[in-house]
């Protein structure tokens, strides 16, 4: 991998890591267009730990509380019924899915799962299922036909339940096209939570996976050398930059507007890839290695 190609990988990491529109999906698509090797799982496993650094400077206070509480919690009972306390819980327990997947389907999530087309797929399905859980809360926030505005939920009113639910949801993206943020928040969305709720718990939950597969990656690729280490760490440090700046503007952006130029985007992405890979323009395995 070149410095160049790194810049550009780094960027588009960060760009669209925390936008609904598959982080991973972009990388591959990028690689693929530009006639490079696949950057595979564990460039963009550890590129991750770039943007979640950038999710741990960004939530820092309310991380800082999360953990304060959830420690003193063990020891007191009292601390329990403390909100920050149980929202350190809940993220635990949100993570249990995505970690047991992702242990499970590994040579799945590095093989099979990086073909174009089901990339392609998933950019379209997904995107289908972002607007209608858009479009849905839309409704509840003007009231609809009722003209009276439902209330939708907060953090404080999550539980074990849809704690889980949302950890289900973060799963999905282990599958290249889906996106994590696009998959938990509209998962949050179905369940009647404020759009900017869902994001931040969606924030939050990403924090202990992607960590953890970084870490997992970071080891792997330590023990057999298969990484370009330079030109990655360059592209980590690109992608915790350019995800800083995409944190701050989207959870402004949510707070007031539609995610439909989120879910056309994905649809017309989606369907040049498949158009491209019909006509034999594009291999459904181009850019792997090897291939």
């Amino acid at each position: 991998m070149s410095w160049f190609e790194s810049l550009i990988l780094g960027l588009v990491q960060g760009l669209t890591e925390f936008l609904p529109v598959s982080s991973s999906a972009h990388l591959r698509l990028t690689a693929a267009f530009s006639g490079w090797e696949d950057p595979g799982a564990a460039f963009t496993a550890i590129t991750q730990i770039g943007t979640e650094a950038a999710v741990l400077i960004y939530f820092r206070k309310d991380i800082g509380r999360i953990i304060a509480a959830w420690s003193r919690s063990l020891f007191n009972k009292e601390m329990r019924q403390d909100h920050d306390a149980q929202m350190g819980w809940l993220v635990i327990v949100g993570s249990i899915p995505i970690g047991v997947l992702g242990l499970t389907l590994k040579d799945q999530i590095e093989g099979p799962f990086r073909d174009l087309r089901i990339t392609a797929t998933m950019l379209i399905v997904v995107g289908i299922v972002i607007g209608v859980a858009d479009r849905l809360a839309a409704r509840d926030e003007s009231g609809g036909r009722h003209r009276v505005a439902k209330q939708r939920k907060e953090l404080k009113d999550l539980g074990v339940r849809d704690g889980l639910i949302f950890g289900l949801c973060q799963s999905a993206a282990l599958i290249p096209g889906v996106s994590r943020s696009g998959a938990t928040i509209s998962g949050g969305l179905f369940m009647g939570y404020q759009r900017e709720s869902a994001a931040r718990y969606s924030f939050l939950l990403a924090i202990p996976a992607v960590l953890a597969s970084g870490l997992f990656e970071l080891k792997d690729a330590m023990e057999n050398d298969h990484v370009s280490w330079g030109p990655t760490i360059f592209a980590t440090v690109i992608a915790f930059a350019s995800g800083y700046a995409v944190i701050a503007w989207f959870m402004k952006f949510i707070s007031t507007r539609s995610f439909m130029p989120f879910v056309w985007y994905r649809i017309v992405l989606g369907v040049v890839v498949i158009v491209l890979v019909s006509m034999g323009v594009l291999s459904p395995h181009a850019g792997e290695s090897g291939g």
